[in-house]
C-alpha cells in the first residue's frame, strides 16, 4: 500500500473521472493519473531550474502519446514500436498546449515539458484527449511550477438537439458538432471544433454548456491543490527597464508612428528593422541614457524596446481612436481578389487573395486507392477527403529552405479541412485531396485556405452543399473591461494583440471554429461580440467569392476519372476477383480502368474514357450473370478446331461457334474463314444444362471465305 497515494473523483459528463497522485512518476515536478471508465492517461510535468543563455521565448513542449498496448493492439506496418508522433497525436498536443501557454507568468523562460501518455483505452470510457487536458492542468496545479491555473477541458457534441459532454466514440457518429473548450472558472481560454453548418447562437450554446461543466472540475482542482499541492518555486518577472522605455518613447515615437502608418507589410518590416538599428546605435553611444551599461546586449534590448513601443502605440490607437495599421476600420475586410482555373492540369484550382495573404488551392479527384489511412488506438480509419496546407518560407520573404511539415502547418491544415469537409456531398463517390499553398502571408492564411479550397472544389465540379469562407478576428483589451474586436487581422495585429479567433462557415452557419488568446481569458460578452462581427465579415467574403464562382462546374475537366457503380451478389465477389485477383486484373488491363469492390457487393469503375467504363461494366455483369440467349456480343477468336472456333465474349466467358454456324456456305476448313485474334459478332443460340455456350456467327453476319 502506497501511503503517498491520493485519489479524488467527480462526475464529469455522466462519467466518473478520478485524479490520482503520489504513486506514479514521483520524480517529476508534477504527476497525475487521470482515469475514466477504463481509459487512463498519465500526465507529468517538468520544468528546468535554470534558463539557457540567450533564451528569449518560453520553451513549452506538450507531448501526447497513444500507446497501442493501451488498447491491446499491435501497430500496423513494418515497425511495431511507437515512433514519432502521428498527425492526430500532434493535433491533440496542440489542443492541450494552447490554453496552458498564456497561464505561465510573463517572462518565464525555463524549459517546460508536459508529457501525456495514454496507458489504457476503453472505447466506451473516457476520451483520452480530454483526460490528457484535465491531467495537464492537474499536474501543473499540484507542482511547484509557476502556473496561473487551474483550468478544465471538455468536448461537446449535440445529439438529437441536446448537448452532450464528452461523448463516446460511438456517440460522435450521431453528433452534428464537435466543440473543444478550455476555460478557467470565469473565462474562456481556448475553443476549437467543427459543425455541420450550425448557427452561431447554437455553437455559442455548446461553448457555454462546456464552460458550466468545466467550472465544477476547476473546483475539484482547487481542492486538490489545497490538499496535495506543492509551494510554488520563486519566480519574479523581470521588471521592464522603465528608463529605457521612457527614453525610447520620447525619442523614437515619431519613427514608430511612421512604421505603423506604413500599409505595405514588407515596407513596414523594413522600417521596423531600421528603427531597431537606430535605437541600438543610440544605446551604444549613450548607454546610461537608456538605463544600461557598457557591454549590455544593445541590439537585443533595442528590439524588445521597439516591440514594446509599437505594442503600446498600436493598442492605444485602436482603443482610443479606433484606428488600425494602414487606417482600416475595425470591422473592415481587406480587398479581395479571386480566380479559378488558374492551372492547366489539376482537376480544380483557385487563387484567393485578401490583402497581403494569398493562397492557391488545387483539387485532385480519384478512387479508393487515394484514401488516407490512419492507424490509431481507436482503430484503423480511411478518409476519402483530406486537405494539406503548406507554408513555404518565401510566403513571408524568408531566405531558408523547407524542412518538412511542422506542427503549425498540421494545425492550420486541420482547421481548414474541418471548415470545408462538412459541405462535401455525403454521396460523393470519389476520394478528394485539396492542397493549399500559401504564396503570401499577412494574417490568417488558414482562413484564406478555406476560401481558396471552397472555390477550387467548385472549379473541379464537386457539388458542395454551399460555398464556405473563413475569417480571423482579433482583440485589443485592457484592465477595466475596455476592448475592441478587429475583423480580418494582420500578422502584426495578431502579434501585438490579445486574440486570434478564426471562424469558417456558410451563409447559414458555422463549419469550423478556433480561438487562441494571449491573456488569461475572455468574457462571454467578448466571445459573442467576436462571433457576431465574424459573421458579418464572412458574409462579405462569400459575396466577393461569388463574383467569380458560386456553384460547381456541371462537368468534370478532361482527365478527371469518372466513377460508375453497379452491384453484384456478395457470393459473386470472389468470381469477379478471380484466383489471386487474376480476373479483375485482366478486366482492368483490357479496358484501361480501375475497379474497386466493396464488401457489400458495390463495384466502382473508374476511368477517363466513358465508353471503356460502359463496356467494362457490361463485361463484368456478363461474367457474373452469364450471357442471355438471343443476345448479340462482340467476341474474340481464341482457338480454331476442325469442328469450329472457340471465342471469348469477355475474359472467363467463352463458347463454341460450330463449323455449321460460321457461314451460309459449307465450311470445310475453319481457317479459311477465321484466324486466332479475329474480332467477330456472335449470337447466343443456346446455353446447355452444363452452362456451355453455343454461338452463331452466321445468324449475325455470315462470313465469306478469305482470299489467300
Amino acid at each position: 500500500m502506497n501511503e503517498n497515494k491520493k485519489i479524488w473523483s467527480m462526475n464529469f459528463g455522466g462519467k466518473e473521472v478520478t485524479v490520482e497522485t503520489g504513486r506514479l512518476a514521483k520524480q517529476a515536478d508534477g504527476s497525475v493519473l487521470v482515469s475514466c471508465e477504463g481509459t487512463q492517461v498519465l500526465v507529468t510535468v517538468c520544468s528546468a531550474r535554470s534558463v539557457k543563455d540567450g533564451q528569449d521565448f518560453f520553451p513549452l513542449l506538450v507531448e501526447y502519446t497513444e500507446k497501442f498496448y493501451s488498447a491491446g493492439k499491435f501497430l500496423g506496418g513494418f515497425r511495431k514500436r511507437e515512433g514519432r508522433p502521428t498527425d492526430p497525436e500532434t493535433l491533440a498536443a496542440r489542443l492541450i498546449d494552447r490554453p496552458l501557454r498564456p497561464l505561465f507568468p510573463e517572462g518565464y523562460m525555463f524549459d517546460t515539458v508536459v508529457s501525456c501518455t495514454v496507458m489504457s483505452y476503453n472505447p466506451e470510457g473516457g476520451d483520452p484527449e480530454i483526460l490528457a487536458g484535465l491531467g495537464s492542468s492537474a499536474a501543473l496545479t499540484i507542482s511547484d511550477i509557476p502556473f496561473n491555473g487551474p483550468i478544465g477541458t471538455a468536448k461537446v457534441g449535440r445529439i438529437g438537439g441536446e448537448y452532450v459532454l464528452n461523448p463516446t466514440l460511438e456517440q460522435w457518429e450521431e453528433s452534428d458538432l464537435e466543440i473543444s473548450v478550455a476555460a478557467s472558472s470565469d473565462a474562456i481560454l481556448m475553443v476549437e471544433g467543427e459543425a455541420h453548418v450550425v448557427p452561431e447562437e447554437e455553437v455559442l450554446g455548446a461553448i457555454w454548456f462546456a464552460h458550466d461543466n468545466i467550472k465544477e472540475y476547476v473546483k475539484l482542482m482547487n481542492q486538490i491543490r489545497e490538499e496535495a499541492g506543492k509551494a510554488k518555486r520563486e519566480f519574479v518577472s523581470a521588471a521592464p527597464n522603465e528608463v529605457m522605455m521612457t527614453k525610447i518613447t520620447a525619442d523614437f515615437s515619431s519613427d514608430a508612428r511612421e512604421c505603423i502608418s506604413t500599409v505595405d507589410k514588407m515596407e513596414r518590416q523594413a522600417a521596423v528593422r531600421a528603427l531597431e538599428a537606430k535605437v541600438a546605435t543610440a544605446m551604444e553611444a549613450n548607454p546610461t541614457d537608456f538605463g544600461m551599461a557598457e557591454g549590455d546586449a544593445f541590439k537585443k534590448e533595442a528590439n524588445k524596446g521597439v516591440d514594446e513601443l509599437l505594442y503600446n502605440m498600436m493598442r492605444a490607437d485602436i482603443l482610443d481612436e479606433e484606428k488600425r495599421i494602414g487606417g482600416r476600420k475595425l470591422n473592415e475586410v481587406r480587398k479581395i481578389e479571386t480566380e479559378t482555373g488558374i492551372l492547366a492540369t489539376p482537376h480544380g484550382s483557385s487563387l484567393f487573395t485578401r490583402g497581403e495573404t494569398q493562397v492557391m488551392a488545387t483539387v485532385t479527384i480519384g478512387g479508393k486507392s487515394g484514401e488516407q489511412m490512419s492507424d490509431r488506438i481507436v482503430g484503423v480509419n480511411y478518409d476519402n477527403f483530406y486537405l494539406h496546407y503548406n507554408f513555404p518560407p518565401y510566403s513571408v520573404g524568408e531566405a531558408r529552405g523547407v524542412r518538412g511539415v511542422g506542427r503549425r502547418e498540421l494545425g492550420h491544415g486541420n482547421l481548414a479541412e474541418r471548415g470545408v469537409k462538412s459541405v462535401m456531398p455525403a454521396d460523393f463517390p470519389y476520394t478528394t485531396r485539396v492542397v493549399c499553398e500559401v504564396l503570401e502571408s499577412n494574417g490568417s492564411s488558414s482562413m484564406g485556405s478555406v476560401c481558396s479550397a471552397s472555390m477550387a472544389l467548385m472549379d473541379a465540379g464537386v457539388p458542395l452543399t454551399a460555398p464556405v469562407a473563413g475569417i480571423a478576428m482579433g482583440l485589443i483589451s485592457e484592465e477595466g473591461g475596455r476592448y475592441k474586436v478587429l475583423t480580418d487581422i494582420l500578422g502584426d495585429e495578431d502579434h501585438l494583440g490579445d486574440m486570434d479567433f478564426k471562424v469558417a462557415g456558410t451563409t447559414e452557419g458555422i463549419t469550423a471554429i478556433q480561438m487562441d488568446i494571449k491573456i488569461t481569458g475572455l468574457t462571454r460578452e467578448i466571445v459573442e461580440t467576436a462571433m457576431a462581427q465574424a459573421r458579418e465579415g464572412r458574409l462579405h467574403i462569400l459575396g466577393e467569392m461569388a463574383k467569380t464562382i458560386s456553384t460547381h462546374r456541371e462537368e468534370f475537366k478532361e482527365g478527371v476519372p469518372r466513377i460508375e457503380t453497379f452491384k453484384i451478389p456478395q457470393d459473386k465477389i470472389g468470381a469477379l476477383i478471380g484466383p489471386g485477383g487474376k480476373n479483375i486484373k485482366q478486366i482492368q488491363e483490357d479496358f484501361g480502368i480501375t475497379m474497386e469492390i466493396e464488401e457489400d457487393g458495390t463495384v466502382k469503375v473508374l476511368g477517363t474514357d466513358a465508353d471503356a467504363i460502359t463496356n467494362c461494366i457490361a463485361a463484368a455483369e456478363l461474367q457474373i450473370n452469364g450471357p442471355k440467349v438471343g443476345t448479340i456480343y462482340e467476341a474474340k477468336v481464341v482457338t480454331l478446331k476442325e469442328y469450329g472456333a472457340f471465342v471469348d465474349i469477355v475474359p472467363g466467358v467463352s463458347g463454341l461457334v460450330h463449323v455449321s454456324e460460321i457461314s451460309e456456305e459449307r465450311v470445310n476448313d475453319v481457317s479459311d474463314y477465321l484466324e486466332e485474334g479475329d474480332e467477330v459478332k456472335v449470337k447466343v443460340v443456346e446455353v446447355d444444362r452444363m452452362g456451355r455456350l453455343k454461338l452463331s456467327i452466321k445468324d449475325v453476319e455470315p462470313l465469306k471465305k478469305k482470299e489467300k
